[in-house]
């Protein structure tokens, strides 16, 4: 890969070579960091190249990513959402500007297909043929999704409590799946020792470096989408800590290599039951604390994130704000999404959301401010919540006057 440098470790700061099985660092166990050869990649593409592509998906970025080629299996289209101009969203909450980035139309419904097709070439790449994870349930769908189109097998650890919708998801694509009757750590462990028992590759995106170099390229396509000219802020839902990194790794790869001026700041949002990376954020300190799994928003309940080192240097070198929503604060965001925006997201899919209305209510940032709001998942996963946050639907006879008495109770006025 004449466009990577290395992987460095973000704790030791020594530096490895990017192999296919590249996972942590071989002298301290830290997490790694892959590096690029920005100087390389400008003498081979330029953003007015870029725009000229015709290839839709993730793989339009391929001079930023870690791979040589992306082979001649069938691959699903990952990547290529769409940026919505939330007008009247923006006239609800009184902000200047907004874009909703809707990543929960990936193939599997999830941003976690970016990192899964990524995981997919990888383990190709290393001459493997079965890849397995931990989830708390999109990870482990879009993992399964995009290796039964490659022809890989699977094998899925999440816990018990995940909804019905994203396990209904795993089975349908063929994976062995492992409900745990545990937390999320709990998940963590017995997939990691189930890894190392049968040799498989490693998904888990907070142990695998190249995970969250699929992510970062839902911030490569917000970049193009905006003609390359930056939103202030990105808001963003964090859980374990991959995610949030990862948006800003690409940030920062477009600015080094010279495809954007400035830099966006990054609003990281989490769940009032369940905030260890901001609670350690708020306090400007690296030593985060473990918490409960409180929160409907299943794919942000991590109350032991494994990334939080890299989530938390990207609040912090972004200069940003950290927001923790409740769980109704985060239903009312799915509320106004659908209604303002025509976006159904999942509970942590708004969880974005309803950070960036609560900051503008608390005056965190500024009301003449650009933003982003990435939504990473759709509602479909999570029926349950949805209908928790909609209400529930009118029931009638098939009756003109229970019609009428249906709207007169609702205060329904056609």
């Amino acid at each position: 890969m004449k466009n990577v440098t290395g992987a460095r470790c973000t704790l030791c700061g020594h530096v490895t070579e990017a192999l296919p099985g590249t996972t942590v660092c071989p002298e301290c166990g830290g997490i790694l960091d892959i590096e690029y050869d920005y100087d390389y990649i400008r003498s081979k593409l330029t953003k007015y190249d870029l725009m000229d592509r015709e290839e839709p998906g993730m793989w339009r970025y391929m001079e930023f990513l870690p791979v040589e080629g992306i082979g001649n299996r069938p691959r699903l289209r990952v990547g290529g959402s769409p940026l919505y101009r939330a007008s009247g969203l923006e006239k609800k909450l009184g902000l200047k500007t907004l874009y909703i980035k809707d990543d929960g139309l990936n193939p599997t419904a999830s941003l976690k297909d970016r990192a899964s097709a990524m995981a997919v070439v990888k383990a190709e790449e290393a001459g493997k043929t079965t890849i397995a994870c931990s989830s708390t349930g999109n990870a482990a769908s879009s993992l399964a999704g995009n290796a039964a189109c490659a022809g890989l097998s699977t094998y899925i650890f999440v816990p018990s409590r995940a909804p019905k919708g994203k396990v209904a998801q795993l089975l349908m694509f063929g994976a062995t799946v492992v409900l745990v009757e545990g937390s999320y750590e709990d998940t963590f462990r017995i997939s990691a020792e189930a890894i190392d028992r049968w040799g498989w590759y490693n998904r888990n995106a907070a142990i695998n470096p190249y995970l969250m170099e699929g992510k970062k390229t839902v911030s490569l396509e917000i970049a193009e989408q905006l003609g390359f000219k930056m939103p202030d802020y990105v808001a963003v839902s964090v859980g374990d800590g991959c995610t949030v990194a990862g948006v800003w790794k690409g940030f920062k790869d477009l600015y080094e290599a010279g495809f954007i001026d400035r830099l966006p700041r990054i609003i990281s949002v989490q769940a009032e039951g369940c905030c260890p990376i901001n609670t350690a954020a708020a306090a400007h300190t690296m030593n985060w604390v473990p918490q409960e799994e409180n929160t409907l928003a299943d794919s942000i309940a991590v109350g032991v994130p494994r990334n939080p080192v890299k989530a938390l240097r990207a609040i912090e070198e972004s200069h940003g704000v950290t927001v923790n929503v409740s769980d109704e604060e985060i239903l009312d965001a799915m509320r106004i999404l659908g209604r303002e925006a025509g976006v159904f997201a999942e509970p942590a899919g708004a969880a974005g959301t309803a950070g960036l209305v609560k900051a503008l209510d608390t005056g965190l940032i500024e009301k003449d401010a650009s933003v982003v709001s990435i939504v990473t998942g759709n509602g479909l996963k999570d029926v349950s919540n949805a209908i928790r946050a909609a209400g529930e639907p009118l029931s009638i006879a098939p009756d003109m006057d229970k019609l009428l008495e249906a709207f007169e109770k609702k205060g329904i006025k056609p």
